[in-house]
């Protein structure tokens, strides 16, 4: 009698085909099942995916008992992890590469976005006569946190336009209402950040957006070729010592990335916390329908992702030396693909 893959993966939990399944249906035994994820905004659409694997219970379905520490921004739950707080982080991709330049190694595993889905707008209450980007000069622009990946897009911004990091006020403002108040107070003349904020903003006419990357085609036009967003990225050390825990988190991960893009915007809206609307579940389903695009379908990270975040690093960052750099051991697909013959339907 023969067997077909779909009786394979069907009859895996039982013992007599157990044996027979591939070894990418086989569980594998976890090498510790406490693992420590820092995010920066946990309640950004950037980081959708990482909720999604959390409340649909992703995480545990794989054996793991996952926490999460939410701080102001990337930078910081970078630091979580370089500190020993954190084994991994969800963050921006282009750190794994800021890192590497440091003479640190950390990898990008899963990817959560594949576009950076981050916005900047200035103030039409502070900027009425805003006509390009000389005018942001001597300026306050708002970010999640200095050093992350907000920040990162308006410095590439600057750089794309003659004007240096140097030549305005970058202030953290976070990544929830705290940043909305900045900006609406005139404690900011710009923002740079992500959804549900931006799009917030928008709507309610408090801004005038002048980047977008929410799109596939605007991040084409502006970094000149895909660039990974937010992902799961850890040490390259606790990859090597942690493979099944690491193909756990992708395999979550990736059900996650799925499951967003076949449920739609009216069943997240039911799943994520209510905090995350900031009271306003209309601006939030039409954040998240903008940022549709720019979130992964599969997890996988595009082959010339980490090439196009090596430039935009080096276009305006005077400290990243891009000949330092050897992009493939910042990324691998090697969890991200099995993790997609597991759940090739969720």
């Amino acid at each position: 009698m023969s067997v077909t893959r779909r009786d394979l993966l069907k009859f895996a939990g039982a013992a007599g085909a157990l044996s027979m399944a591939p070894a990418f249906v086989r569980a594998q035994k976890l090498e510790r099942a406490k693992v420590q994820i820092a995010v920066g905004g946990k309640a950004l659409v950037y980081y959708l995916p990482l909720t999604i694997a959390e409340v649909k219970g992703f995480f545990k379905d794989e054996g793991l008992d996952v926490s999460i520490a939410d701080f102001a921004g990337g930078s910081k739950a970078l630091q979580a992890v370089v500190g020993g707080s954190a084994d991994v982080v969800s963050g921006a991709f282009e750190h794994t590469l800021a890192m590497q330049g440091k003479g640190q190694m950390y990898r990008a595993f899963v990817l959560q976005g594949r576009a950076p889905m981050i916005g900047v707008g200035v103030s039409k209450k502070n900027m009425p006569n805003y006509k390009g980007p000389a005018d942001l000069k001597g300026k306050k622009i708002g970010v999640t946190a200095p050093g992350s990946s907000t920040n990162m897009v308006v410095n590439f911004f600057l750089a794309k336009h003659g004007l240096k990091p140097s030549d305005v006020s970058i202030i953290g403002v976070g990544a929830g209402a705290g940043a909305v108040t900045a900006l609406r107070s005139g404690q900011i003349d710009a923002i740079s950040n992500t959804d549900p904020v931006v799009s917030m903003l928008e709507l309610a006419g408090d801004i005038q957006t002048i980047v977008d990357t929410r799109t596939l085609k605007d991040t084409l036009d502006i970094f000149g070729g895909n660039m990974p967003a937010g992902c799961l990225y850890a040490p390259q050390k606790f990859v090597e010592a942690n493979p099944n825990v690491v193909q756990a988190l992708t395999n979550a991960m990736v059900r996650a990335d799925k499951w967003i893009q076949k449920a739609g915007v009216d069943e997240i809206v039911k799943v994520v916390p209510e905090s995350y609307l900031l009271g306003d579940p209309t601006v939030y389903k039409a954040a998240i329908a903008k940022s549709m695009e720019g979130l992964s379908p599969d997890g996988l990270i595009p082959d010339d992702g980490a090439a196009t975040a090596v430039k935009a690093l080096a276009a305006f960052s005077a400290e990243f030396d891009a000949g330092k750099i050897d992009p493939a051991k910042a990324w691998t697909n090697d969890f991200a693909r099995r993790a997609n013959e597991k759940y090739p339907n969720v």
